[in-house]
């Protein structure tokens, strides 16, 4: 007969807490009682239940992340949500960088991974829905992001139009007058600048504010970098703005950095809306007022609907949409 938890605790004379404890490797345990404990585990041949089930069954107990760019702060601190979320249920994190790659998004689809992972969350930036259709395998999948899925696969978003109408309407409120979107290039190739984008210009029209082509300020890529440079060539040449929704946070910060340059003052002169919420626009000067969107939700929900999948769940591609706050600080405060 199989070795307990009790059996366990009794012959290392702790509680069964303290043995789960050095089984999951909780760090805050004395290290003489984690070397009683595993003393234990070793003369007993004690196998962790989920260990055991994984032989029995042929899971592997992890789960594969598979996103765009893990120097992104989003992402990153997607990533570090997803860990947790995955951890209270004895399953381990395996993450994938694509770096925007057809290729790599391919390859992930295809089962790069195949026989390592019981299940894949993923946010693709290249593959419509078609291709993913195409080259999905049989491991439960949940997709993330703005790219519309295919009518099989799990589903979860922030819904950007709404937030982008938001973030220009804060702006328009506070007096704001011309207003520009900073990202704009990237739209017709992107799925989630497009969707921003079309946010930002529905809340002019609704309110009839001013909209000029010359407002949709282009960037080559993305980041704080190539944010400032597209600032700074803009105001160079004549571009008239007070008010700004980038992209997200980083082109929030480069954007300021680039008005610091140019001698404009935040919020005096131009308020500046960013998006994702990430730790760093707490700590810039001005703070960054940004949409925050529901990351932790956005992730559980994600992690129950692919556990659904790998319980053996059938049926159609659930679409489940989390919310957003707008965050005020202070480089749109009047």
């Amino acid at each position: 007969m199989s070795a307990t938890l009790q059996d366990v605790a009794t012959l290392a004379g702790v509680s069964i807490k303290t043995v789960s404890n050095v089984v999951r490797g909780y760090q805050h345990v004395r290290p003489s009682t984690r070397a009683r404990v595993q003393a234990a585990i070793d003369e007993l041949g004690y196998v962790p239940h989920s260990i055991a089930r994984r032989l029995a069954t042929g899971t592997t107990g992890m789960v594969a992340f598979a996103l765009p760019a893990i120097e992104t702060p989003y992402f990153a601190e997607l990533a570090a949500l997803v860990s947790t979320e995955i951890g209270g249920f004895d399953y381990r994190l395996l993450i994938e960088q694509t770096s925007g790659s057809l290729d790599d998004e391919r390859a992930v689809l295809r089962g790069r991974e195949q026989g390592l992972i019981d299940g894949l969350i993923f946010q693709p930036t290249e593959l419509d829905a078609d291709a993913i259709e195409q080259f999905r395998g049989s491991t439960p999948l949940v997709l993330l992001g703005e790219i519309p899925p295919p009518p099989t696969v799990d589903h979860v978003m922030v819904d950007n139009i709404a937030a982008a109408r938001a973030a220009t309407f804060h702006l328009l409120h506070s007096g704001r007058t011309r207003i520009a979107f900073l990202g704009y290039a990237a739209a017709a190739g992107h799925a989630t600048a497009s969707l921003r984008a079309e946010g930002y210009l529905s809340a002019l029209e609704e309110c009839g504010a001013h909209r000029s082509d010359d407002l949709l300020i282009p960037m080559q890529r993305f980041g704080a970098f190539a944010a400032e440079a597209a600032v700074i060539d803009a105001i160079e040449t004549g571009v008239s703005f007070d008010g700004l929704v980038c992209f997200d946070d980083l082109a929030g910060i480069g954007a300021m950095k680039a008005l610091a340059r140019a001698g404009r003052v935040v919020p005096d002169d131009v308020g500046v809306v960013g998006w994702d919420d990430i730790l760093m626009s707490n700590f810039t000067n001005p703070g960054l007022t940004t949409v925050r969107p529901d990351k932790p939700t956005l992730t559980r929900t994600a992690f129950r609907m692919l556990r659904e999948r790998m319980d053996g769940a059938g049926g159609p591609g659930r679409h489940e949409t989390v919310g957003f706050d707008l965050v005020v600080r202070g480089s749109t405060a009047s």
